[in-house]
């Protein structure tokens, strides 16, 4: 054992801590320098009809691409229309229990900001996830529409998994047009929607995602444009996908745009 002198030991002290703050500085710094990207969720719990349909989040098109954003270097915040906590459907597995034990997902998603708290040239990103909630109460949201389009009139990136393209697909730029106008986009496809009995075939939902992509000027991909149903689309600084297997997929494409263009 090393003896250390009595009178040493506050610099030896001093140099420990000076020591541990040189090795923690560049990961800090790296995160810092990475920025911060905003993700979108619903505050509904169900679709307000009498059967009480599921509207809460997708936990598989969340947690993934957090993942993918924290493990990058990213800050990831929360927003929702409300704020406070939003929830989750569908039980944690693989990357979203790591997600959960590891990197304060449900902390995050448990105290989600307001719109008006958010200040849009503080993100270099924003990610929209599925569920069907983002289709009543995120669509409908002028504050949100007019942050996700900010965003990207700042030169970030927006992407979104399933039902989530749904949820910016009303989000309009500066100059009032819509965000995804002259766009390839993919989101939840009509042909699958009209067969699931989640949203009775549709029926219960305001729109429908491939519609309402079509309606604001997208150039809407589906199951017959798309030779993979889980490919990822990217168009410009839109990335998307039309199913849940590809949403850590679509954050790893967001991650690639903005290291790409430095924005």
């Amino acid at each position: 054992m090393i003896m250390i002198p009595p009178a040493w030991k506050p610099l030896v002290f001093v140099l420990t801590c000076s020591l541990v703050a040189a090795a923690l500085a560049p990961a800090a710094a790296f995160a810092a320098a990475k920025g911060k990207v905003l993700f979108v969720a619903s505050n509904l719990l169900d679709m307000g009809d009498p059967e009480q349909h599921d509207a809460r989040n997708n936990l598989w098109e969340y947690a993934p691409p957090y993942h993918v954003f924290v493990m990058h270097g990213y800050e990831v915040d929360f927003v929702s229309p409300r704020g406070g906590a939003v929830e989750f459907m569908v039980d944690p597995l693989g990357i979203s229990s790591y997600a959960i034990r590891y990197e304060n997902f449900l902390g995050k998603a448990g105290s989600t900001l307001k719109p008006e708290e958010v200040d849009a040239s503080q993100y270099r990103a924003v990610y929209v996830g599925g569920g069907y909630g983002t289709l009543f109460d995120v669509a409908s949201n002028e504050a949100l529409m007019t942050l996700i389009g900010a965003v990207y009139d700042h030169g970030g990136v927006v992407g979104g998994c399933g039902h989530g393209p749904g949820g910016f697909a009303n989000a309009r730029l500066g100059s009032g047009d819509y965000l995804v106008k002259g766009k390839r986009v993919a989101g939840f496809p009509n042909s699958t929607e009209r067969t699931k009995a989640w949203a009775k075939e549709g029926s219960l939902l305001p729109f429908l995602v491939e519609d309402q992509l079509r309606r604001n000027g997208a150039e809407a991909q589906n199951k017959e444009t798309l030779a993979d149903k889980h490919a990822v689309v990217v168009d410009e600084r839109v990335v998307s996908t039309m199913f849940l297997p590809s949403a850590a997929l679509v954050a790893e494409e967001m991650v690639r745009l903005l290291e790409r263009n430095g924005s």
